[in-house]
């Protein structure tokens, strides 16, 4: 079309002809644009499952194509921000990030082995945004601002990875705090040796799983890595052979030709309900996620006595402990002495960065303390050499002396004598000097090992387990 008779002066075809210029110039620059997107472009897609199965019948999948993630080309600097907060979570291995709002500032922090770490600030003003962001990609009402809420993300990330995030939301008086735990779907769990698992607790897990019927459990507080190691004793078995099937909430894990089920708790079908059923599918092997009340407590110590191996966790404090619990649950003394067959009580400490720990003598106080608790373990009782963070830490360990985390372990085996005193409604005390007397090392005691093995440090220890 011939747009020159709509100009009648020159000053106005020169307009004409320098923006039909600059408008070849900008097509030119978007082409090459295009063309670097095209060269950087990253296969990453996260897709949102929706959980709300009451209202659609049909799950509905909103998906954030990030394809062009690197490039940029968004026009929505929000978006961006929260794309890059979890891709960066990912890449340093953190487990929780915390968004809290201040009187003037917004302060996101990461949990990287159990310690936060401060990864940016922002303006208050971006509080609105960045929140409703975030309601908006986990299903939550953007108008509450007044009630606590909470829900559950699955992320699918390259194709095969898949991501749990849980958003949990609660109101402050700043506006509103937001943290997001991230559970990662593995395809394989890590090998039992992989563990930091020693010789002496080893022999008896090894003892554990020759048998076709009994009760395991792994206890401690949460985050401790209690079903990493049940998922660990689960793959030593092979799953053609057997009927393994868990209840998990949520699925962590994906072995193969293992029968993994997710609890419904928004039906109000829980675990007891899980394991009834369950239990009619003829199992070999059963791992129930969690035990937390008393029905699903004597569920599964009743098929453990009808020769099925149950595994499963509990929050207690020690494995002596984790005795008196299933006693509190009303559970019978007699049906724990004739299922229970061992308590693997552990606890995560941070390993020592191989890249920045330094060496050093053990003064004369802190040799008697090693020596005094696991001398029959040492063969060098003067002049221990130990090791700790360095000061400032190296770009490897965020500055911090320590990478990843090792197990540390309390194993306690049921024996005959414990089953005799468990029938006289024995004190915790009681219980312990039995078990210690029977071979079980206290988890100190394998601290303090993993110490001299210069896996962690002394202060590490003492921060995670307390004084003696």
């Amino acid at each position: 079309m011939d747009l020159n008779w709509l100009f009648t002066k020159d000053k106005s075809r020169k307009k004409w002809d320098l923006w039909l210029k600059n408008k070849d110039n900008v097509d030119s620059k978007k082409n090459k644009k295009v063309d670097n997107i095209k060269k950087t472009k990253v296969s990453d897609l996260f897709a949102i499952e929706s959980k709300n199965a009451k209202k659609k019948k049909v799950r509905t999948i909103t998906h954030l194509d990030l394809s062009h993630y690197w490039a940029k080309n968004d026009d929505s600097r929000i978006v961006h921000i929260i794309n890059d907060l979890i891709v960066d979570a990912l890449i340093k291995g953190v487990s929780d990030i915390h968004i809290e709002p201040r009187e003037k500032e917004i302060i996101i922090r990461f949990r990287i082995d159990w310690e936060f770490v401060l990864y940016k600030k922002f303006d208050i003003w971006l509080k609105e945004a960045l929140l409703a962001r975030i309601k908006i990609i986990s299903y939550l009402r953007i108008d509450e601002n007044r009630l606590p809420q909470d829900w559950k993300i699955n992320f699918v990330m390259f194709w095969w990875k898949s991501l749990d995030m849980r958003v949990s939301v609660i109101p402050t008086i700043y506006w509103e705090k937001c943290v997001i735990r991230l559970l990662k779907k593995d395809d394989t769990p890590p090998e039992l040796k992989s563990l930091w698992i020693l010789p002496y607790n080893m022999v008896k897990l090894k003892t554990a799983l020759e048998h076709n019927h009994w009760m395991i459990l792994a206890v401690w507080p949460t985050w401790s890595g209690k079903s990493t190691t049940l998922f660990s004793l689960l793959s030593q078995y092979d799953p053609a052979k057997k009927n393994i099937s868990t209840l998990e909430d949520p699925v962590e894990y994906r072995i193969n030709w293992v029968n993994h089920t997710q609890i419904n708790p928004a039906i109000n079908f829980n675990f007891a309900d899980w394991l009834r059923s369950l239990l009619r599918q003829d199992p070999d092997i059963i791992m129930v996620w969690e035990i937390r009340d008393e029905q699903t407590a004597k569920l599964a110590i009743e098929a453990s006595i009808t020769g099925h191996m149950v595994y499963s966790t509990l929050h207690t404090n020690s494995a002596v402990h984790t005795i008196q619990r299933l006693v509190n649950l009303w559970v019978d003394p007699l049906l724990i002495s004739s299922s229970l067959r061992l308590i693997i009580s552990q606890r995560l400490a941070r390993k020592l960065c191989t890249c920045c720990k330094e060496a050093y003598i053990a003064d004369i106080t802190t040799s008697k303390t090693l020596v005094k608790t696991v001398w029959r373990f040492m063969k060098q009782k003067e002049n221990i050499k130990l090791y700790r963070p360095k000061e400032w830490g190296c770009n490897k360990c965020h500055w911090t002396g320590y990478k990843w985390r090792i197990w540390l372990y309390e194993v306690l085996q049921m024996t005959e004598k414990l089953e005799e005193l468990l029938l006289k409604n024995p004190s915790k005390t009681q219980l312990e000097i039995q078990a210690v007397w029977d071979g079980m090392v206290p988890i100190r005691d394998d601290a303090y090992l993993k110490v001299i093995l210069w896996e962690t440090s002394l202060e590490e220890v003492i921060s995670v387990l307390g004084w003696a």
